[in-house]
């Protein structure tokens, strides 16, 4: 049998339910901006000190597909890793992140269908152990062999 899969990859026939991989990041002011310029979301919540004050945030928020973007970073490159494919992702954003906090991204695997090479993994971020994040991603997994 010949190995297709990237190096550092978790294929299809080696993962296993409750399997978890996680990653810890500061989300920064230059983490935002650059956010922002990519994604062309320029909502002053995320960029203007005073236009944030007077919002329910009382402050500036990280975007939160920026935050999710951490729990995509963990699939991508820890579980299963490179070579997946991103099938779906359900978000729910539960509280702020804000410049400095430090993020704990998350993914656990729920479930496996060997036959399509399909995982439904739990995911959440988390700041100072509270869910800021929640949702469930499916991805189709790399395989050792060849279709």
């Amino acid at each position: 049998m010949l190995d297709n899969a990237p190096r550092g990859t978790i294929c299809i026939e080696d993962i296993e339910i409750g399997m978890t991989r996680s990653l810890r990041k500061e989300v920064t002011d230059r983490d935002i901006e650059l956010f922002a310029e990519v994604s062309t979301d320029r909502n002053p919540v995320h960029l203007d000190d005073d236009y944030a004050q007077d919002t329910i945030f009382a402050g500036r928020i990280a975007h939160g597909m920026l935050t999710a973007g951490l729990v995509s970073a963990v699939i991508g490159e820890q579980l299963p890793g490179h070579g997946t494919v991103y099938l779906g992702q359900t978000l729910k954003f539960l509280g702020p992140v804000r410049p400095g906090d430090v993020v704990l991204a998350e993914v656990e695997v729920t479930g496996i269908d060997h036959s399509k090479r399909r995982v439904t993994m739990d995911t959440r971020c988390l700041v100072n152990g509270k869910k800021v994040l929640i949702g469930e991603a499916t991805v189709l997994a790399p395989s050792r062999k060849f279709d």
